[in-house]
């Protein structure tokens, strides 16, 4: 293996393989933009063409994540980045903390049922879950927010939870020799690799996702977006209800604002999701920049 010195960027003409056998942190990448295995001898160029993904913004993203790039490109694309984000949120939410979770029980909760330890350590668990949820879910109704300090304060719940099981928890309960005891050490390597994950996700964010909005805001040049994933134009009154749902504007107030009743805005926020394929407001909100519907300036 090459130190990270001795390696180059990673390039359109390169083989995906390469990258996927090389790169271990870059494969979560790689599968947060769509990409699968099974890629045989393509080059990342065709692997992206493939799956419809903006290789020059692949690449950004993962050559910051192996080698800490932070060249934006100046066509990089906002809907590869929606894709992105759309996905590391999904597997954050759906797949790799609900996991996590259910491997922690497996390997804490059969001790001494007279120590109360696992339990709170658990509890601790789902508190740092709620900050996760709380994080994304504000970072969706805002996706130009800076929220360094929430990172930090996310990752030091999860490194806290180590450190309560390694000083706190009843190892008398244990043999060293026992499932439980390999199951133990699994979770401490599955946790640790999760605050890596997250910090690294939150990295690309603050380091890729917003420097290109920037970008985009400063140059005008935004790319034009279809007007949606299933052939359906937006109506002009689900035009309206998607620039208040943008501005942030709740459910009540948008039906305030536009004379509406609640169940109306409710089937129009339906109508909008499944036309466009998009559920989050972060994703929304790049909908509405791109296809000029709201300014950037004024959301902020």
């Amino acid at each position: 293996m090459h130190s990270i010195s001795e390696k180059k960027m990673y390039k359109a003409s390169d083989k995906i393989c390469d990258l996927m056998s090389h790169e271990e942190d870059a494969i979560r990448i790689i599968s947060r933009f769509g990409l699968e295995m099974g890629v045989g001898e393509q080059t990342i160029e065709e692997a992206c063409a493939a799956h419809g993904v903006h290789t020059p913004t692949f690449l950004a993203v993962v050559n910051y994540k192996v080698f800490k790039q932070r060249a934006i490109p100046a066509d990089i694309d906002l809907q590869t980045l929606q894709c992105y984000l759309h996905n590391a949120h999904t597997y954050f939410l759906d797949f790799r903390l609900p996991r996590l979770r259910r491997a922690l029980i497996e390997a804490i909760i059969p001790v001494d049922p007279t120590t109360k330890i696992p339990g709170l350590i658990l509890r601790c668990y789902d508190e740092f879950v709620e900050e996760i949820r709380t994080h994304i879910e504000h970072e969706n109704e805002g996706l130009y927010d800076e929220h360094e300090h929430d990172d930090q304060r996310i990752t030091d719940k999860l490194t806290e939870i180590k450190n309560l099981i390694i000083k706190y928890y009843p190892s008398q309960s244990l043999n060293t020799n026992s499932l439980n005891a390999h199951l133990l050490v699994t979770v401490m390597s599955d946790l640790w690799h999760t605050e890596q994950d997250f910090a690294d996700h939150c990295a690309i964010e603050d380091e890729i996702l917003r420097p290109a909005l920037k970008l985009h805001k400063t140059t005008g040049k935004l790319k034009q977006l279809p007007a949606s994933a299933t052939g359906e134009a937006l109506s002009e009154r689900e035009r309206d209800v998607l620039i208040q749902v943008v501005k942030g504007l709740s459910n009540k107030e948008i039906a305030d604002v536009l004379c509406i009743s609640m169940h109306t805005v409710v089937s129009h926020r339906k109508h909008i999701t499944r036309k466009l394929n998009i559920h989050s407001t972060a994703g929304l909100t790049i909908y509405a920049i791109v296809n000029k519907l709201i300014d950037l300036d004024s959301l902020e």
